[in-house]
């Protein structure tokens, strides 16, 4: 565990559909309608109310969030982001950030205590995790130092190998 500015900050490797949080984030397609990785572990695990309450979201643009109930899932709330595809997308720092940082806001928006994170656009999307957990921990140092409700932010991994890459990250560099 880390702490930054009272912010409980925590890495864990596991499965982020059985975490007990006020939202969990799921790297989401632009459809927002399930797919591969986490997004179609989150949609299955957490049933047919969340995919009701994305095809009314009308989909989400690149670098930016939306929220959703959590169906069966044991947190209240789903923040659903879309990072960018590393050899297809311009900008992609850019659109990668706003992803973190788009959805630390809505937890800020609904007064939220804690979020889980998984390790966004590192999967199919291709980017590399050691850039990717740099980029995260920039918008988590931002979002903290400009003041947030969030009293725990967890980051989940599910392999070993990406949770290690994550620690020595956080070991060298956090914020």
């Amino acid at each position: 565990m880390y702490n930054y500015k009272n912010v409980d900050i925590n890495l864990l490797q596991g499965d982020i559909t059985k975490l007990e949080v006020d939202a969990i984030v799921n790297a989401a397609n632009n459809t927002l309608l399930g797919g591969g990785g986490v997004d179609g572990a989150i949609h299955r695990a957490g049933g047919r109310e969340i995919l009701e309450q994305c095809k009314k979201l009308g989909g989400c643009p690149t670098g930016e969030a939306r929220i959703t109930v959590a169906g069966d899932l044991p947190a209240r709330y789903v923040i659903h982001t879309v990072g960018p595809k590393y050899k297809i997308d311009k900008n992609k720092e850019v659109f990668l950030k706003s992803a973190y940082t788009n959805s630390l806001n809505l937890a800020d928006d609904y007064k939220l205590d804690s979020i889980a994170f998984p390790s966004i656009s590192t999967g199919v999307y291709g980017y590399p995790i050691m850039e990717a957990v740099d980029i995260a921990l920039q918008a988590l140092g931002e979002k903290i130092d400009s003041g947030t409700n969030l009293k725990k932010i967890n980051f989940i991994l599910f392999s070993e190998e990406d949770f290690n890459v994550y620690k020595e990250a956080f070991d060298k560099k956090l914020l």
